[in-house]
């Protein structure tokens, strides 16, 4: 899958990380602009509009956390975190903090690539998505609440649904644990990951996902889980 060209702004202290990610950037048909500090990458978020940032977390000035912060004060531009912190903790509170995902160094550039159109996918539609998705051999119906596998119905209770809808519509991007609990069972439920964790497998065992090999759902340890790109 492919997005059209975008405006993605870098930031990023290291020079050979900069020219690595323009080159593939641009290769794609992104227009890029760089920065190479955390003030320096605000000025130019707030004069480039950007569509999409990547964003260091360790700069030479400010935390990439203080950067995000401050975006975060007048912008909702989808920010991809990338950084040698692979501490789970951390992710887990950057995603809370406005952050839409984190890549960690050393990355492929497929992967970053992947995750950066996720991001980008839903420009200008506020992120609303269709009454039906479709996605490898599933088929999700929200107006129906219905699920279909090669045409065979998947009979979902409620809540399985409305988690399969989430991850579904947020396909390719990351969801949090606590984004996951929230948003299907409420605030008082966002600390109740192993909850979480029997409904996933639950949900896995219907409609046909292998764990230890998933085609659809993909879980990022301690974080969160990831559905399969459409």
């Amino acid at each position: 899958m492919t997005t059209s060209p975008a405006r993605i702004l870098v930031i990023d202290d290291e020079t050979p990380i900069r020219r690595f990610l323009r080159i593939a950037l641009e290769a794609e048909g992104h227009h890029v602009t760089e920065a190479a500090t955390g003030r320096d990458g605000i000025k130019a978020a707030a004069l480039t509009t950007p569509e999409a940032v990547i964003l260091d977390l360790g700069l030479p000035d400010l935390d990439g956390r203080e950067v995000l912060a401050r975006l975060r004060d007048w912008s909702r531009v989808p920010v991809l975190v990338l950084s040698v912190r692979a501490d789970e903790a951390e992710k887990v509170a950057l995603l809370d903090a406005g952050a839409q995902d984190y890549v960690t160094k050393p990355f492929a550039i497929g992967e970053l690539l992947a995750r950066l159109r996720g991001l980008l996918r839903d420009r200008g539609t506020g992120a609303q998505h269709g009454a039906v998705l479709e996605i490898a051999d599933l088929t999700i119906d929200a107006a129906a609440r219905t699920v279909g596998k090669n045409g065979a119905p998947i009979h979902l209770t409620r809540k399985e649904f409305d988690l399969l809808w989430l991850l579904a519509s947020n396909a390719g991007r990351l969801v949090t644990q606590g984004a996951a609990l929230e948003h299907v069972w409420g605030p008082a439920h966002r600390e109740d990951s192993q909850y979480l964790r029997v409904f996933i497998r639950q949900l896995r065992a219907k409609i046909g996902d292998d764990a230890g090999d998933p085609r659809y759902i993909f879980t990022e340890a301690g974080v969160g889980y990831r559905f399969a790109d459409a």
